[in-house]
């Protein structure tokens, strides 16, 4: 009954971590906009996670398989996001010459 319970509950939190993250991952891909979003949070959230893989590989499969593979999808997702969106956005306006006012030319 313990082993049965255990599942249960990773089942069921790993659907409310799961849907808990939709919402800002649907956010993110429609509008683009990640500017409020934390670099440093990102990146080490990946790095985490990679790092966690070595423990979650040595466990049995269950439902933090499932929640760990969303959020090594998910934060790489972001990473990659914030770095098409964000970091060569900005790279992009920061080496366009500003334009020169028509009165001025």
């Amino acid at each position: 009954m313990g082993d049965s319970l255990a599942v249960v509950a990773g089942a069921i939190s790993t659907v409310i971590f799961v849907v808990s993250t939709l919402p800002m991952l649907v956010k993110a891909a429609r509008t683009k906009d990640l500017g409020s979003y934390s670099l440093g949070n990102i990146l080490l959230s990946n790095v985490g996670n990679v790092v966690n893989t070595v423990y979650i590989l040595h466990l049995p499969v269950g439902p933090v398989w499932a929640l760990h593979g969303f959020h090594l999808v998910t934060t790489a997702l972001m990473l990659f996001w914030y770095a098409r969106y964000v970091l060569l956005r900005n790279r992009r306006t920061a080496t366009r010459p500003e334009p020169v006012p028509a009165g001025l030319r």
